[in-house]
């Protein structure tokens, strides 16, 4: 098996493969300050749970692969993978791993891992061009031509982000549940927010893409659209153009890029 780590601003995404089927996940926050020997006992601790494993965890997974935005988590991670389980296979995601994925950027490494990762697996599945769509702590756009190529991407403050600045910077508002509102027209405060955020955010979505979309092919209805991420169930039954959801996206990029970078023969 196959283990898959995602590390984000917010949350960390954890993703456990039999070939290629995700067959359990796990989401935690994640916090920069955890040492790797905490990181070693919370991961023993959720493999534990799941019954194809068992405790020793070095007895099942031949396999680990990493990508984070965190740099300080990417660090005491990949101490766990020295000190624990070393004798197993890991990939980090990191300047010098292979990922096929030509970055037509200013300076390429300014780019995200999970953004690469991100666009390696859009492309497997659903081919090119096309536009992902992540809804994480920012709102990401990334753009991928139909050779595969990612051409650059938009960053937009995410709905979680959104929220709290309101609840700070609005007098009489408050921190709110990301909800979907009984309707556009909120009947309080409450309701007139998440309307704000859900339709606001879809509104975003549709009008960011289809200006992407133009730019990328010369018939905008040939540009696959996906979303991804913790929050994009809230956008997706308001959004126009939307036309794939892959929660696992970034899992399944890893698992990509675990075979391109190591040798099972």
């Amino acid at each position: 098996m196959l283990l898959t780590i995602d590390v984000g601003n917010t949350h960390t995404v954890l993703g456990l493969f039999d070939g290629e089927e995700i067959v359990e996940h796990w989401r935690i926050s994640t916090e920069a300050r955890r040492t790797a020997d905490e990181l070693a006992v919370l991961l023993q601790g959720l493999m534990g749970m799941h019954p194809l494993l068992g405790e020793e965890l070095g007895d099942n997974i031949e396999g680990i692969a990493i990508c984070s935005t965190v740099p300080s988590v990417l660090h005491e991670l990949r101490e766990v993978t020295r000190r624990y389980y070393g004798d197993i296979p890991a990939v980090l995601v990191e300047p010098g791993v292979k990922t096929g994925v030509p970055i037509l950027m200013d300076n390429p490494k300014e780019v995200g891992a999970d953004r690469i990762i991100n666009a390696l697996a859009a492309v497997e599945l659903y081919g090119g061009p096309c536009v992902v769509v992540d809804f994480g702590t920012a709102t990401t756009f990334d753009a991928v031509s139909a050779r595969g190529e990612y051409v650059g991407g938009v960053i937009a403050p995410g709905i979680e982000i959104s929220v709290d600045a309101l609840g700070v910077r609005g007098a009489q508002l408050r921190k709110i549940e990301i909800a979907r509102p009984r309707s556009v027209i909120g009947k309080n405060t409450v309701e007139a927010m998440q309307a704000g955020i859900v339709y606001g955010f879809a509104g975003q979505v549709d009008g960011v893409v289809n200006r992407m979309a133009a730019e990328l092919a010369e018939d905008p209805d040939d540009v696959t659209v996906i979303a991804t991420g913790g929050l994009a169930p809230m956008v997706l039954g308001e959004s126009a153009v939307i036309d794939e959801h892959e929660p696992w996206l970034t899992l399944i990029g890893l698992r990509l890029v675990y075979e391109r970078n190591v040798d099972r023969s």
